[in-house]
């Protein structure tokens, strides 16, 4: 007997077979969808950061990106990075406004419209994006430079607003109005794409959503999506943490003072290596602030008439200038209209605070310590009490201190066993008065 699967008509009826029933099953990989949290103020970190992200999702090959965006705004030169990383990516960009009550202010409107695909949980805000104060006096010049600035970010986002075929005018009206709507409101006036409770929902409302790419079309295909969450690397959480204007500000007082102690007990070694290195982060973080010099200024005068303090007696004027000095220093230190990029003021109270009682106690102590009698050496003879040990001639004759016998002298008449007063030291010899007469 002959095996049936010799004959050709029965393989090629197997093939058809295999071959129909696979249509009904298509094999298709499952696409990746990377998910990042943005929460805080957009600064040179997050900046770099969420460029990284994008540089990896193109790498990699994700079908998209999502960024879920919730920050009260930030640095201009920061958000211009990110939204030309956003309108030049090789992957869809999807900005997702998120949890409720988030808000993509400021910074975070220019980033959420230059998204591919632009979302918002009920809950959320966008708007305000108004080009506020940052940089020293508001003199005329200063005026000329904000209408610039102001000028400059209108055009910018309606640029922005158009590529991604959003409503310009309302985008405008965000820079010069400060205009800030709801995420059912951006809906209505086109300024986002979806309004969806979840990113689970998201996905599902946002499959087949065509995707122009400067360099091909893409149908999102993510309603059975694989999710990737990328966590925020070290280096960029320690970078974001030491932007923030109340850590810089502690860095830069930390610092003062390491060296400060340095330079009090040399050889320490610890404090002026910590100082130094608490300095250097300042500096670097206040390289991505608006920082007032005069602040820095005052800071410094303060620490240096503390130190006067120390070595010079001035009864505690030095100190209530320091004071004076330190908290000006801490209120003027950033100059900006922006709430998250100023020194807030229970941490200035601390501050000023704690050194006001760091410095009153150390310096009450260097006044206890002059007033008290020295221990050792001939001051310690002035104002003490002995007893002559015979009569005086002449006004010369000895006396007895602490067991001890000394040569006085004294221009009045002493007798023996007349208690004497030691006025101070000559030489060898003790000039003396008699107890009763001092």
């Amino acid at each position: 007997m002959r095996h049936p699967g010799k004959y050709p008509a029965f393989r090629f009826g197997l093939f058809l077979f295999f071959a129909a029933l696979l249509s009904f099953f298509p094999l298709t990989a499952q696409q990746s969808v990377y998910v990042v949290d943005v929460d805080g103020v957009i600064n040179p970190a997050s900046s770099e950061y969420m460029l990284a992200m994008i540089e990896k999702a193109e790498e990699e090959n994700a079908h998209c990106l999502v960024f879920q965006l919730d920050t009260p705004g930030g640095l201009v030169t920061s958000m211009r990075e990110i939204t030309q990383g956003i309108l030049s990516a090789k992957v869809p960009i999807v900005v997702y406004v998120h949890p409720a009550g988030a808000h993509a202010a400021s910074a975070g409107t220019f980033i959420t419209m230059s998204a591919h695909v632009a979302a918002m949980t009920p809950g959320s805000n966008i708007g305000a994006a108004s080009v506020v104060n940052m940089g020293v006096g508001k003199d005329s010049m200063q005026t000329v430079v904000m209408r610039k600035a102001t000028n400059d970010a209108i055009a910018f986002i309606k640029s922005v607003a158009e590529k991604r075929g959003r409503n310009a005018e309302w985008a405008e009206k965000a820079v010069t109005e400060a205009a800030s709507i709801t995420a059912n409101e951006a809906l209505s006036l086109n300024i986002i794409d979806y309004v969806s409770p979840t990113l689970d929902s998201l996905l599902i409302q946002m499959n087949g959503h065509k995707v122009d790419l400067d360099t091909a079309q893409v149908i999102l295909a993510t309603r059975n999506a694989n999710r990737q969450y990328l966590e925020m690397p070290l280096r960029y959480r320690i970078l974001d943490v030491i932007s923030d204007p109340n850590i810089a500000y502690l860095l830069l007082i930390i610092g003062f003072y390491g060296i400060m102690f340095e330079m009090y007990n040399t050889g320490a070694i610890f404090p002026g290596i910590a100082g130094a290195i608490c300095i250097i982060l300042a500096f670097y973080a206040m390289n991505t602030l608006p920082v007032n010099f005069t602040g820095i200024l005052l800071i410094i005068v303060a620490i240096v008439m503390f130190v006067l303090e120390i070595k010079v007696v001035s009864h505690g004027a030095l100190t209530i200038g320091g004071i004076v000095a330190l908290a000006l220093g801490s209120i003027m230190l950033f100059d900006t209209d922006l709430p998250y990029l100023r020194v807030s003021w229970p941490v200035i109270a601390t501050v000023v605070i704690t050194t006001t009682l760091f410095f009153s106690f150390v310096i009450g102590i260097g006044l206890r310590a002059q007033r008290l009698k020295p221990a050792i050496g001939q001051e310690t003879l002035k104002d003490s009490e002995g007893f002559a040990l015979g009569h005086f001639e002449n006004g010369l004759g000895q006396i007895q201190y602490e067991g001890e016998i000394w040569q006085a002298r004294s221009d009045q008449e002493i007798k023996e066993n007349d208690p004497v007063k030691i006025l101070k030291i000559d030489g060898l010899e003790l000039i003396v008065v008699k107890k009763e007469m001092s």
